[in-house]
């Protein structure tokens, strides 16, 4: 049985609200120790922020060219990304 993989994909781009939030929160219950998701929306979930940390997870955010988002969320006690 192969490892589960570090990172989870959640494509969010191009849906509306609620539904970027839902995906991710129904993918947070999924994580495994070690993983992370790596979601990808075309604006920045603000309101997700402060319910990541209120749930003990940690966020970096970064602006691509074509002014999509793309959001690394891991739980705040995991040290190091590796890479």
């Amino acid at each position: 049985m192969s490892a589960p993989a570090r990172e989870i994909l959640v494509d969010a781009r191009g849906l509306e609200p609620p539904e970027p939030m839902e995906k991710v929160m129904t993918t947070l219950e999924l994580l495994r120790p070690g993983q992370s998701i790596r979601m990808l929306l075309h604006r920045e979930p603000f309101p997700l922020y402060a319910i990541l940390a209120e749930r003990g997870y940690r966020h970096a955010t970064t602006m691509q060219a074509d002014g999509s988002y793309v959001i690394l969320i891991s739980p705040a006690g995991e040290s190091g990304q590796g890479g």
